[in-house]
């Protein structure tokens, strides 16, 4: 029986990857990639030859079984999302539920994850959050941010920047205007910024300014008065 490595790759700068994770992504018989032009930048780059495949959200159900019998005949699979930890808002969920299943041992490594810089930079308390990756686009996204609205603890969100002005007014409506926040774009590349204040300046900030790359909202948690 083989196995199932979970590697974190840079969320941003190719620096970022830890020696192990490059040692088993040349020692491993296939990567699993959620975007294996992503990845074969990644593998160019440390000239990394090992053979990949391609496994995504849109295929995942299609070759769970393949890849599950192919790793209890003996071969040992990585698997990568474009960026940060497999699993965290990327595919991974459904193959480590099928291994596990089956025996199969499964292994993460350490490494990136775009939330936790971005949390630890936000000047909020960083003792309890939750994170809730994407909101729903459309069906259930109030319902949801009704809900949040008296979690105590920080919260963690994923954001495009194309709907981050928008999120970010529906938040001040839902949490109210003076709720603390920060908004982190571009984490660990040459044009990293975080935004801080409240979910009104942060709305009028961007609405000024064009946001730009992968963003991370945080919002402090409601305060019982």
């Amino acid at each position: 029986m083989g196995k199932l490595y979970l590697i974190p790759t840079p969320i941003g700068n190719l620096e970022d990857i830890p020696f192990r994770a490059l040692r088993l992504l040349k020692e491993v018989d296939v990567v699993l990639a959620e975007d294996t032009r992503t990845t074969g930048f990644l593998m160019k780059h440390f000239e990394i030859k090992t053979p990949m495949i391609s496994h995504h959200k849109f295929n995942e159900h299609k070759t769970l079984e393949k890849v599950v019998n192919r790793i209890l005949n003996g071969e040992t699979m990585a698997l990568v999302s474009d960026a940060g930890t497999p699993a965290i808002s990327d595919p991974g969920f459904l193959l480590v539920r099928a291994c596990t299943a089956q025996g199969i041992e499964v292994e993460t490594l350490p490494g990136a994850t775009a939330f936790v810089p971005a949390l630890v930079n936000s000047g909020l308390p960083c003792d309890r959050f939750c994170f809730e990756g994407f909101l729903p686009q459309k069906k259930g996204r109030q319902t949801k941010l009704t809900q949040l609205a008296s979690e105590q603890r920080t919260m963690i969100f994923y954001e495009s920047p194309f709907r981050l002005t928008k999120t970010l007014q529906q938040m001040a409506e839902a949490f109210g205007n003076e709720r603390k926040a920060s908004v982190s774009r571009e984490i660990s590349k040459l044009h990293e910024e975080t935004k801080r204040g409240t979910l009104t300046e942060l709305h009028a900030h961007f609405s000024e300014h064009e946001p730009k790359g992968e963003i991370v909202i945080v919002v402090e948690g409601f305060l019982e008065k």
